[in-house]
């Protein structure tokens, strides 16, 4: 019997308000940067397709912990501007674009996200977060107003894990005292929700919303596919 469903968090919950690379392009532009979003994203998408996992784990301290966050961004993102423009004060650009992105303000919840999770809190299920995210992601959660829907959070960068590691669903899972068979798992990638999911025996399912383009054929995963929450609860119920 299904008793906890987990949900990714950005990309599944809530989105930036204006693409990623727009945002990193358009913080740089305060700084002296003449950059576009276009090629921007293109460079971000190069260096965090190629970066090691954003995960240290058990045996830091969470003052270590934030350390090791903030240098994994920081060379994600001189990777990203390495061939796109030098910065008289990296730093201080840095420092500016990892606060912009640990504002609430600069994202948003998903329309059809709250209505969901009311629902599914109130049929009983448990929901849970798992992301391969730093801890600013607490602070989001709270700020867009679902802090109060999840019981617990795992987040990639204290857990040790990073997805599709199954280890970091496993660890999610324990958390809660749940089964693999008991669980459901929604993200919005296949290859890291869907993918890790299915390596831990969690049965998955991939939200790809009509206005987003996700170029990984969803076929390749064993994976309901979904393009609002909507279709969550109907699948959810069916289990049940």
């Amino acid at each position: 019997m299904l008793k906890t469903v987990f949900f990714d968090a950005a990309g599944t919950l809530f989105e930036t308000r204006q693409p990623v690379g727009e945002l990193y392009a358009q913080v740089a532009r305060g700084f002296g940067a003449n950059v576009s979003g276009r090629e921007v994203s293109a460079a971000f998408r190069h260096s965090f397709g190629n970066a090691p996992g954003l995960a240290f784990g058990p045996g830091h301290s969470p003052a270590e912990l934030r350390r090791l966050e903030r240098e994994w961004w920081r060379a994600r993102v001189a990777e990203t501007f390495a061939g796109l423009h030098q910065f008289d004060d990296f730093d201080a650009y840095f420092t500016a674009l990892f606060e912009f992105f640990g504002d609430a303000s600069n994202w948003v919840v998903y329309d059809d996200v709250v209505p969901a999770l009311e629902q599914l809190r109130g049929a009983g299920l448990r929901l849970s977060v798992i992301s391969n995210f730093d801890a600013r992601l607490y602070h989001l959660l709270e700020g867009l107003g679902l802090q109060r829907y999840f019981e617990s959070v795992t987040i990639s960068s204290e857990a040790g894990y990073a997805k599709p590691a199954p280890e970091l669903f496993k660890f999610a899972l324990a958390r809660t005292g749940t089964s693999a068979d008991q669980a459901l798992h929604v993200g919005d990638a296949p290859h890291l929700d869907v993918a890790g999911a299915n390596a831990a025996g969690i049965e998955a399912v991939l939200i790809r919303r009509p206005e987003e383009r996700v170029k990984t054929a969803p076929e390749k995963y064993a994976a309901a596919v979904i393009s609002s929450f909507p279709e969550l609860i109907e699948i959810i119920r069916a289990r049940r």
